[in-house]
């Protein structure tokens, strides 16, 4: 039995990781109905899509769609490329280098599908060690709203644990390369369509917060584009000015904890 749901995985120079998604998302105990591995013009000497191909082809009953893109457009673009090919109800975004519990997509969707109202949803994430082990999830949770507020505050909506409806009319912005998934999660809220955290960890990341590697390695970069997002919503009529401002020094305050954390990292290691 396959679930309404596409999966969107975006592909940058992930040989090294993209097999360890993909195979905690054919772990699922409920499969989804197709999978999009979307090659975002990687430069390196193709490994990155000589992966994904192979993936395809060693899983044939898993539909799993490779897309090459011509250019590099940033995890946004990647994303919309796979979104506007999805012929599921529901997306479901994970990143190369992340993985999911094997109960994720069975616990989240059924969640969504007893509540089709709803536009969105996130679960709870934590880092996990590569050899790590899972722990098993209660079939019982709880699903809290969104607070606008509070993600205002802080992105509390890791990218790699979001579903959404396909039919919903946002998108990811391409031309942004950094907060580009906050940007679309505050778009979302604020518009008044309804999103909800699941407080079950079905979500991990394998590198510890503020790791040198990744996209979240380029801590200035991702302020700079938190920052933009902020200016955006103020210019779209969604926050105030003394709102708008409140977020900037909020978000900077957190920039430097994150610099001091990573120069503790640095150091240590």
């Amino acid at each position: 039995m396959y679930a309404d749901v596409s999966v969107i995985i975006p592909c940058y120079r992930c040989s090294a990781t993209i097999r360890r998604a993909v195979e905690s998302v054919l772990r699922q105990t409920l499969q989804p109905g197709e999978i999009f591995l979307v090659d975002d013009h990687s430069n390196d000497a193709q490994e990155t899509l000589l992966a994904l191909v192979e993936l395809r082809d060693a899983h044939p009953s898993a539909n799993i769609r490779v897309v090459t893109l011509d250019k590099n457009v940033g995890p946004g673009g990647a994303r919309n490329a796979a979104w506007c090919r999805a012929s599921k109800t529901y997306i479901a975004f994970l990143d190369a280098d992340d993985t999911w519990h094997p109960a994720k997509l069975a616990l989240q969707l059924g969640w969504m599908q007893g509540n089709p109202w709803v536009a969105l949803t996130a679960t709870e994430t934590k880092h996990l060690p590569i050899e790590g082990q899972l722990n098993d999830i209660e079939s019982s949770f709880t699903a809290n709203p969104v607070s606008p507020l509070k993600l205002l505050l802080r992105n509390n909506l890791p990218t790699r644990t979001v579903m959404v409806r396909r039919e919903i009319d946002f998108r990811f912005d391409p031309q942004k390369r950094y907060a580009e998934d906050y940007w679309l999660w505050l778009r979302i809220v604020l518009s008044g369509l309804p999103a909800y955290v699941l407080n079950a960890p079905l979500g991990f990341t394998h590198k510890p917060e503020f790791s040198p590697l990744g996209l979240s390695a380029h801590l200035w970069k991702m302020w700079v584009g938190e920052v933009d997002t902020y200016k955006r919503l103020w210019s779209a009529g969604f926050t105030s000015l003394p709102i708008t401002c409140m977020c900037i020094l909020f978000s900077l305050l957190k920039f430097m904890i994150r610099l001091s954390k990573r120069m503790l990292l640095l150091t240590s290691s």
